[in-house]
């Protein structure tokens, strides 16, 4: 990356990248397992309602699933602008 108009797209896309993730964990974590939580009351997962799973399980697992997400995205960016390892 020598030019600094592909440094700027990269660090760009990247930027665009964290930021989809950071709302789709936000949305899970603080909306469906907060906000929304009496909403999903009436849903029943393992024994409790989708609320509280959200709250306590569906949260850490989204966010385990945007981790690997985000280092696939990522590699697949870092090759597309020659920045590999």
């Amino acid at each position: 990356m020598a030019d600094n108009s592909s440094n700027n797209e990269y660090w760009s896309a990247n930027i665009r990248i964290i930021r989809i993730c950071l709302i789709i964990w936000a949305v899970c974590s603080f909306g469906f397992g907060i906000l929304l939580r009496p909403l999903l009351a009436g849903i029943p997962v393992g024994g409790a309602d989708l609320g509280f799973w959200f709250a306590q399980q569906g949260s850490i697992l989204v966010f385990l699933a945007l981790i690997f997400f985000y280092a696939w995205r990522v590699n697949k960016l870092d090759k597309q602008y020659g920045v590999e390892e």
